[in-house]
Formats: C-alpha cells, sequence, structure tokens
C-alpha cells in the first residue's frame, strides 16, 4: 500500500537519504515501496543536538536515513544514553525502551520516543537550580 504525502510549499524532506525541497506550491505524490522518510518537523539538524537527550535524537535520525554507518551511530548512542542514564537515572524506562526499538530497526518508532524522552528531560531542566 503506497504512503501518501502532502507537502506544504517549500517545506523540506528526506526520502531514503535523500533531502527534497518542495517547490512554490502544494505537492502530493505516494511512496509505492518501504523506505525511511522524515518530514521537515521531524528533522533535527546537528545545530539543534544541543542536550544530552537531543543528541539521542539525533543519532537515532541517522541511523534511521543512513544505514551505511550503523555501526558507528550505535557506538555513540550507546555513549550517549549511558551518559544519561547516569546523570539522570529517571530515564532509565525511556532509554530501554528506545534501544529495544533500535535494537528492531524500528527507528521512526524510536524517534518519536526519543521526542518524549527531550520533552522529559526539558521538564527536568525546568527544576535544576
Amino acid at each position: 500500500m503506497a504512503l501518501t504525502l502532502v507537502l506544504k510549499p517549500h517545506e523540506r524532506m528526506i526520502i531514503g537519504g535523500a533531502v527534497m525541497k518542495n517547490g512554490s506550491r502544494t505537492t502530493e505524490f505516494s511512496v509505492e515501496n518501504t523506505v525511511s522518510i522524515l518530514r521537515e518537523k521531524d528533522i533535527m539538524s546537528d545545530s539543534e543536538a544541543i542536550t544530552p537527550c537531543r543528541r539521542i535524537y539525533f543519532v537515532i535520525q541517522l541511523m534511521y536515513v543512513d544505514s551505511g554507518c550503523l555501526s558507528e551511530y550505535m557506538a555513540m548512542f550507546r555513549e550517549l544514553t549511558e551518559d544519561v542514564v547516569s546523570a539522570a537515572p529517571s530515564t532509565i524506562d525511556y532509554i530501554e525502551r528506545i534501544t529495544d526499538l533500535t535494537s528492531d530497526g524500528k527507528y521512526y518508532q524510536a524517534l518519536k520516543l526519543a521526542r518524549k524522552l527531550i520533552n522529559y528531560e526539558e521538564e527536568l531542566l525546568k527544576h535544576v537550580h
């Protein structure tokens, strides 16, 4: 079954590692095979990965769109998650579920959960004096 996408004018997305940008009009198209897809709202740039949990999200994003360097990204992911759990043990439930998803190759689902981890991190940081 094809996935139909509607892109807003000038909206960016990543399809199978290729960064694409829509033209000046709304465009609708179908993707008829299985490929990694990230819409602009889900794409995090390197410069936005400024906190430990944002760096986890960014590395998972790299896993999803660039499978050629997967072992390198997995090593980075393990190091980042160990650091986060060490600094904030209350994140362990998120980290364990994200780790399970990445181990199963379910990177998009891991990204969705990593977004929740980022929100949790923001709440924790509000209470740090």
